[in-house]
């Protein structure tokens, strides 16, 4: 092999995912030939469905929230574009795990009062309470958290993937006759999704990081079995090791499954 191509060979490995693989590849083989290894990871694994079943939500939610907040920020009303900015801004600029005690301990028990109240029109003043604190579980007011602090992100993607789209291609749109909301169907969104999808993957892989934040609440995702175990049986350093190979092996897929996707719309559009 001349130098040359010896250069361009090395220059094409990804030398960065051999570099993960091989401390993957250690981790794993660490948990699987030691029973403390073993042990941790069957305790920790417990929480391997909360963490996704909290991500998949809260990034679904976030998404369709993003979605109608960066429709807002395009739209031709002044208030409504004045409304939505207000809440990207605000949203932006208050910390994650701020945010999550704010819509646990504040929103939450506010929302529940204001239903009571108005439950309250309807029934008779002396009746119990319809809602109480446990109807709204920690969980689910960790989803709405993560998901009110993505969609602001979120909805700055989707703005900047349709100003992506040319004009021209909208107005020939409409000069076929389509609505409004089939300009935005067949034209805007799809165009635009091949420009928002990577940064829609890097929002969705970070989603999952910050998932452990709801731990912090209490609830059973893996962070928070691990921390319980840690704390019960000393050992940090070895529980924080399988925390850590869990979380990579679970980004680590998810990134290189987006890289693939992205390859293949490249691809589709050469076609």
């Amino acid at each position: 092999m001349t130098p040359s191509r010896t250069k361009d060979f090395l220059n094409l490995v990804p030398w960065w995912l051999l570099a993960i693989a091989g401390l993957v590849a250690w981790l794993v083989v660490k948990a699987l030939s030691d029973d403390l290894y073993r042990q941790i990871l069957s305790v920790v694994s417990d929480g391997i469905g909360v963490t996704v079943f909290v991500s998949l939500v809260s990034f679904a939610a976030a998404t369709l929230l993003g979605l109608l907040t960066a429709w807002a920020l395009q739209s031709s009303h002044l208030a409504l574009r004045q409304v939505a900015r207000l809440y990207c801004e605000l949203i932006r600029g208050v910390p994650v795990l701020v945010l999550l005690f704010y819509i646990a301990f504040v929103g939450a028990p506010l929302l529940l009062q204001l239903a009571n109240f108005l439950a309250t029109l309807v029934r008779t003043r002396d009746a119990p309470p319809v809602f109480e604190a446990r109807d709204f579980s920690l969980m689910w007011r960790a989803i709405v958290a993560l998901a009110i602090s993505y969609s602001a992100f979120i909805a700055e993607v989707f703005r900047a993937g349709f100003q992506s789209v040319g004009r021209g291609q909208t107005d020939a749109a409409r000069s076929l006759g389509m609505t409004p909301t089939q300009v935005f169907r067949h034209v805007t969104f799809p165009l635009a999704f091949r420009t928002i999808l990577p940064a829609l993957g890097n929002d969705f892989v970070s989603m999952v990081k910050d998932s452990a934040l709801v731990s912090v609440l209490g609830v059973g995702d893996i962070t928070q079995m691990a921390k319980v175990y840690a704390s019960g049986s000393f050992l940090f350093f070895e529980t924080y090791n399988v925390v850590a190979l869990v979380y990579l092996v679970m980004t680590l897929a998810l990134s290189l499954a987006l890289r693939a996707l992205e390859r293949r719309l490249r691809a589709h559009e050469r076609r």
